[in-house]
C-alpha cells in the first residue's frame, strides 16, 4: 500500500453516487440486464474520473457493480455464496439478536417510534432527514445457513475487477481498491442450521469470503473489508458488558484473520464504523475499548469513523495505544452525518490531530463511511470529497513545516 511523506493521501469509504440513467435501469434490473451490462463499465470510468477530479489518491468503482441489489449493502453477497437461503420468520421464534440502535432505543423511545431514525438511514435514494412516519416493520424473512457455504461469485468478482482496472488504465498517480463485505457482516446475522457450532459456521463464512478477497488482491488491487459489525455488534446485544464484548471481538479477530489468511497484508485495509443510521449514537462502544483488538487484524490499513460528533475526539486513543510498525490509519474526516460540507480548514485540523501522533507517512484522509447514498445530493458528495483533498493539502504543508 502506497505511503507518502510528501502529502497526505486521500481516499473514501466506498459507496459513491450513481448516474441517474443507471439508476433508472436498475429500477427494473431483471428486464434491463443487457443495458446495465453495457452501461456499467462506462459508468465506472466516469466515477473514476470524478474521483480524480476531486483530488483523491486511492479510488474505487463507486460500488456500482453491487448496485443491482438496491436493498442493502450486504445483499449482493447472497448471489455469490451458496448455502444461505431466505425464509419466512417463524412465529414465536426469537430473533438471533436485537436490531441496530437497540441500546439507543432504550434511552430514546419516542425518537425511534417517530420513524425519524429510519428516514436518514441511507439507501438507493436517501429520504430527507425530517420525514416522519411509521417505523418500518421488520423484514418478514430471515437469512439461514442450511447447507455448506460455497463461494460461487467468481464471474461476478472478475467483472468487478475488470471494470475497475479498465477505468484505471492510463491514470497516473492513483491506486485502486474494491470494497467487499467482511465475514462478520456477511454471516453473523444469519441463523446457522447446518454447522455443528456457531464457531464452525463463522469460520466457514470466512473461508467462503476469502475467495472474493483473494481474487481482488491477486489482481493487484487493495481489498477493503467492510466490517461495521466490528463496532456495531455492541448494539445487537444490549445486555453485554464491555468485557463480554471484548471476548466476542477476540473471536471476531480470529474469524477475520482466517478470512484473509495467506493474502498480502499490504493489499488489505479494514473498515469499521459505528453504523450509518441517523440516531443519537450515545451508546456506541467507545474506541478506547476496542482499538487494541483492531490492531490484531492482519491488515495494513485501518479506516474508521472520526468526523461524527460522537467520535471526533477519539484521536487521543492513539496517544495511549501506539500504532504498530508498518500500519496505516485512514480516519474519516468528512462524514455522512450531515449535509453540511466540511471546511478544508476543519479537515486539515482533524488530519493534523492524527498526523502529529502517528506521522504523516502513516496517515490517509478518508470519509467516515460510504457517502454516495447517505447525503442529500450527489453535488454534496463531490463537494465533500474535494474539501477532503483540499484539507489534506493544507495539513500536509503544516505537518511538513512542523506546525
Amino acid at each position: 500500500m502506497r505511503r507518502s511523506t510528501d502529502h497526505i493521501l486521500t481516499t473514501h469509504g466506498g459507496n459513491l453516487p450513481r448516474p441517474a440513467d443507471l439508476d433508472e435501469l436498475l429500477v427494473d434490473a431483471d428486464s434491463n440486464g443487457a443495458a446495465i451490462e453495457e452501461r456499467l463499465p462506462k459508468a465506472v470510468n466516469e466515477v473514476v474520473e470524478k474521483q480524480i477530479e476531486c483530488g483523491l489518491d486511492v479510488i474505487n468503482d463507486g460500488e456500482y457493480v453491487k448496485a443491482a441489489n438496491m436493498g442493502s449493502y450486504t445483499g449482493y453477497i447472497d448471489a455469490r455464496v451458496k448455502g444461505w437461503e431466505m425464509r419466512a420468520k417463524q412465529p414465536g421464534v426469537a430473533p438471533k439478536r436485537a436490531g441496530p440502535g437497540e441500546r439507543d432505543k432504550r434511552d430514546f423511545p419516542g425518537f425511534f417510534e417517530s420513524g425519524l431514525w429510519f428516514a436518514g438511514a441511507g439507501g438507493p435514494v436517501r429520504p430527507g432527514f425530517m420525514t416522519p412516519g411509521k417505523v418500518p416493520q421488520p423484514r418478514p424473512n430471515e437469512k439461514v445457513c442450511t447447507a455448506k457455504l460455497e463461494y460461487v461469485g467468481q464471474d461476478a468478482i472478475a467483472a468487478d475487477i475488470a471494470a475497475l482496472k479498465k477505468g484505471l488504465e492510463g491514470r497516473e498517480g492513483v491506486d485502486g481498491f474494491i470494497a467487499a463485505l467482511g465475514p462478520l457482516s456477511a454471516g453473523a446475522g444469519a441463523r446457522n442450521e447446518f454447522y455443528d457450532s456457531e464457531e464452525d459456521y463463522m469460520f466457514a463464512v470466512a473461508e467462503a469470503m476469502r475467495e472474493e478477497y483473494k481474487a481482488i488482491t491477486d489482481a493487484g488491487l487493495v481489498v477493503q473489508l467492510d466490517e461495521p459489525e466490528f463496532a456495531t455488534t455492541w448494539m445487537f446485544y444490549p445486555d453485554w458488558s464491555v468485557e463480554d464484548y471484548r471476548r466476542y471481538l477476540e473471536f471476531a479477530v480470529e474469524v477475520i484473520n482466517h478470512a484473509i489468511a495467506g493474502l498480502p497484508s499490504e493489499l488489505v485495509r479494514f473498515h469499521m464504523c459505528w453504523g450509518s443510521g441517523h440516531r443519537p449514537h450515545t451508546n456506541d462502544i467507545e474506541f478506547r475499548h476496542i482499538v487494541d483488538l483492531l490492531f490484531k487484524i492482519d491488515a495494513q490499513c485501518y479506516t474508521f469513523e472520526a468526523s461524527n460528533v460522537r467520535h471526533a475526539h477519539e484521536y487521543h486513543v492513539f496517544e495511549e495505544h501506539k500504532l504498530p510498525d508498518g500500519k496505516i490509519i485512514a480516519p474519516g474526516v468528512v462524514g455522512h452525518h450531515t449535509d453540511l460540507v466540511e471546511h478544508p480548514e476543519l479537515v486539515a485540523e482533524r488530519l493534523m490531530n492524527f498526523g502529529r501522533i502517528v506521522g504523516m507517512e502513516n496517515l490517509q484522509g478518508a470519509t467516515d463511511c460510504g457517502i454516495g447514498s447517505r447525503v442529500g445530493h450527489p453535488e454534496i458528495v463531490w463537494a465533500k470529497l474535494s474539501a477532503l483533498a483540499d484539507g489534506a493539502a493544507i495539513a500536509s504543508e503544516r505537518l511538513k513545516a512542523g506546525r
